[in-house]
């Protein structure tokens, strides 16, 4: 049998970091954005790594308002949702050259949401034949860089297109 340590996810499997009510309320009150990954603050949403990534560059847009459906989002945060998801995927082709992006939203557990309570976009670079042997057999994700690395290549890509 195979064991791949990951002491890092004891404070989120056991719930022992922040309040956990809503791990994105947490994040959206950090004042530290390097802790919280927040890569861009904008007026209603905030763009934030995805502590466990698919790919590196993989993101999330997450409106500020603590909401469990799309349909109660404010017009404003929409549009602006939206927006983000746009210079999101500049940054991405910029700083990774994907040959495609995706981009989704799972609402609610039963639609395979993490975080079932407050809504939320993922955007994330893909590459053709990206899920190699690891991820398919042996359930594994190899990622290129640091979360850290990733955040601070992207803080600077946001900032560049401000």
């Amino acid at each position: 049998m195979d064991y791949l340590w990951t002491p890092w996810r004891y404070a989120y499997i056991t719930g022992t970091k922040g309040n956990q009510e809503c791990v994105f309320c947490d994040k959206r009150d950090d004042k530290d954005d390097l802790s919280a990954w927040i890569v861009h603050r904008g007026k209603a949403c905030y763009i934030c790594l995805n502590a466990f990534p698919y790919t590196s560059g993989h993101v999330m847009v997450i409106p500020y308002d603590h909401l469990d459906e799309l349909q109660k989002l404010s017009r404003d945060a929409a549009r602006e949702m939206i927006e983000l998801c746009q210079r999101t995927e500049k940054v991405l082709r910029s700083l990774y050259r994907p040959d495609g992006i995706n981009l989704g939203m799972n609402i609610g557990a039963a639609a395979g949401a993490g975080v079932a309570g407050h809504i939320h976009m993922h955007v994330l670079p893909r590459w053709v034949a990206d899920a190699n042997f690891m991820t398919v057999v042996g359930e594994t994700r190899v990622l290129p860089e640091s979360l850290d690395i990733t955040w601070k290549r992207m803080r600077e890509a946001f900032a560049e297109q401000q």
